[in-house]
């Protein structure tokens, strides 16, 4: 082929390698088809493009097309190092007929071949600096042409400011994607937050009701109540006070980022006392259900984290109180089941239907016959429970309903007199019903 013959061969590869390079759709699309295109102008077998990285002191492989893609952003050199070192730090291109007796070579175990002998490297210049290095390999010994080495010199011209500003957009598109993530998971995590504000205020408004009917009762001749009994009450309502105040920090924590489940244990506790506890605590919503109580209240240790494990099982009772038929009941068992200590909780209302079962633990999800709520409680207790290892799901409760599973793993191997769900119904005075 005549000197003008290559030169107008060039030009029209030139010029259609710009304008593949233009319609790019992103990075990896870009990446491969510098490295595929130039692998059939150069007629060679291998072609990689390094990039320097952001603190200019090392060079990292960001393509290749004819060794091993799965060390793409892990094999990096220094400056000066092996041939595409040098070339990045001399600004010149570098060629070796044989690598394999080339002590400038650096051979990189993993992903260096031995088939591959002859090497050229060109670095890739923008606005008066080097942003990367582009080689190209052969299995056949070879001595690169001066026309080569000036057409791959004018190839990595051409991909200097492209590859740079792809990378750029990259970058950019990537840091939008996790700025948008941010702000999503900080905007739910403050919705699952604040949601748990709900339910000591509600217990707060039961202990006031309970106040206020006192005082009531007294201002009205009635005998007056118990003052352990309204101390108790007090109490109880100081301490959802109090618990109100480290949710606001909870709040505050999720919206510095630092998430759900900021802070989570998995430490040893008894299951039994942190149902038993919060069913305590809960007693003014549940004062109009009956409460029925099924399996082994004798210690039960679970691995987790108490206090959230009892913000799980709130969320559940408030749930049945709120769906439960007027005067009807809510139900409780706890036992163990192989590796897990179980609890249920279930009320005497239709339930929720099976289809519905998982997508009720979705944010925002209500279901048709459970409109009231924000739709972010569940969600918030299974994002809990999985947090300490635990979990949550809805099944039958065997009498036409559904009840509401949650399964901590256990801690002791205690063999426990009572397992399953079916011990055995206990009423409030211990007595069976």
């Amino acid at each position: 082929m005549t000197d003008a013959g290559r030169k107008l061969r060039e030009l029209s590869f030139l010029h259609e390698f710009a304008k593949l390079l233009t319609t790019a759709r992103n990075w990896d699309e870009l990446m491969r088809i510098v490295v595929d295109r130039t692998t059939t102008a150069l007629d060679v077998e291998v072609c990689s493009v390094y990039l320097m990285e952001r603190d200019a002191s090392r060079l990292r492989l960001s393509a290749t097309n004819g060794l091993d893609r799965d060390q793409i952003g892990r094999v990096t050199l220094g400056l000066g190092e092996g041939l595409t070192g040098r070339a990045a730090e001399l600004g010149t291109p570098v060629a070796s007929p044989d690598v394999r007796v080339d002590p400038r070579f650096k051979w990189v175990p993993g992903f260096d071949e031995s088939q591959f002998t002859s090497m050229l490297s060109v670095p890739l210049p923008w606005n008066d600096s080097i942003i990367g290095v582009l080689n190209v390999q052969t299995i056949e010994t070879r001595t690169f042409s001066p026309e080569e080495v000036e057409f791959l010199v004018t190839i990595g011209a051409l991909l200097g400011g492209v590859v740079e500003k792809g990378r750029l957009q990259a970058e950019a598109e990537e840091q939008l994607e996790t700025l948008t993530a941010l702000d999503d998971a900080r905007a739910e995590l403050l919705a699952v937050v604040t949601h748990e504000l709900r339910t000591p205020l509600a217990v707060v408004r039961a202990y006031v009701d309970l106040l206020a009917d006192a005082a009531v009762d007294a201002a009205g001749g009635a005998a007056k109540p118990d003052p352990k009994v309204v101390e108790d009450w007090r109490d109880q309502a100081v301490g959802q006070v109090t618990r109100l105040d480290r949710l606001v920090d909870s709040i505050l924590a999720s919206v510095r980022g630092d998430g759900l489940a900021a802070g989570l244990s998995r430490l040893p506790f008894d299951i039994a006392r942190a149902v038993n506890d919060t069913i305590g605590e809960m007693s003014p919503l549940l004062r109009e259900h009956p409460l029925r109580r099924t399996g082994n209240w004798e210690p039960l240790m679970g691995l987790g984290d108490d206090a959230r494990f009892r913000q799980v099982l709130e969320h559940l009772l408030e749930n049945e109180v709120k769906y439960s038929p007027t005067g009807g009941a809510v139900s409780v068992g706890v036992w163990r089941e192989g590796d897990e200590i179980q609890v249920y909780v279930t009320d005497d209302g239709p339930g929720i239907p099976e289809p519905e079962w998982e997508s009720v633990f979705e944010a925002y999800v209500r279901t048709a016959n459970r409109q009231r709520g924000s739709g972010i409680g569940l969600y918030a207790a299974r994002r809990l429970m999985r947090a300490m290892g635990g979990r949550v799901w809805l099944e039958s409760n065997g009498y036409g309903g559904s009840r509401f599973m949650v399964a901590v793993p256990k801690m002791s191997d205690t063999i426990d007199t009572v397992s399953g769900p079916e011990a055995g119904v206990m009423s409030e005075s211990g007595s069976e019903s």
